[in-house]
């Protein structure tokens, strides 16, 4: 909880030192991400059991699809995949959220759409594991676990051009878990855990409005 509580600082403080920076009505981006994560459980019946402390590896990578309106709210949909060479689990979350960036490129670079940033976010989201890799399409036999979860993401990137940037991000989570095919009023099946990756990721941009 405290990293999320940094992020949150971080997200304020953003918005007070400057607008987005970019002014676009409707954009849509896809991103291409790789790195590590670590995960443990925090509370709970079933805390020893968590999906990303105890049945993720710790390599990841994956993509994520946001949807941005204003250039301050977003909608996400985001699927990663977690591997040590040989064992995989996989976790798709959906979620809704606020996005902030801030440029520190030169006034010239910015016109471009080109320069280094810092950006900062905080989302809510709903996501679902399993511990293995998923046979499309996704069924409820194939989940482990389900989760409600607040996360807090900053990051550091290069607008490379309008529409292709490359960066490194810190997305921060904390959740409250259900193992799946249980009553969801059976406390002997939840937990709380959490969650942090640290990824490097080339983003595609699209400028709709």
């Amino acid at each position: 909880m405290r990293a999320l509580v940094v992020a949150g600082v971080v997200v304020a403080a953003t918005t007070a030192a400057a607008a987005p920076a970019r002014a676009d009505i409707l954009s849509l981006s896809a991103e291409i991400d790789a790195g590590g994560m670590y995960g443990a459980g925090t509370g709970g019946a079933q805390k020893a059991n968590d999906f990303f402390g105890k049945n993720a590896p710790e390599g990841a990578y994956g993509v994520l699809i946001t949807g941005e309106l204003f250039g301050l709210l977003d909608a996400y949909i985001q699927h990663h995949q977690f591997t040590d060479g040989s064992n995989l689990s996989t976790w798709t979350q959906f979620g809704f959220g606020l996005h902030f960036e801030v440029p520190l490129g030169d006034t010239q670079q910015q016109k471009l759409g080109k320069g280094p940033y810092l950006d900062a976010g905080l989302g809510a989201f709903f996501g679902v594991g399993t511990g293995q890799q998923v046979m499309p399409p996704l069924d409820n036999a194939q989940v482990s676990d389900k989760a409600f979860l607040a996360q807090g993401t900053v990051g550091f990137g290069t607008h490379l051009s309008k529409i292709v940037d490359v960066g490194v991000s810190l997305p921060v989570s904390w959740g409250y878990f259900f193992k799946n095919g249980v009553a969801a009023n059976d406390v002997s099946n939840h937990y709380q855990g959490a969650e942090g990756e640290l990824l490097g990721y080339v983003r595609f941009n699209l400028h709709l409005l």
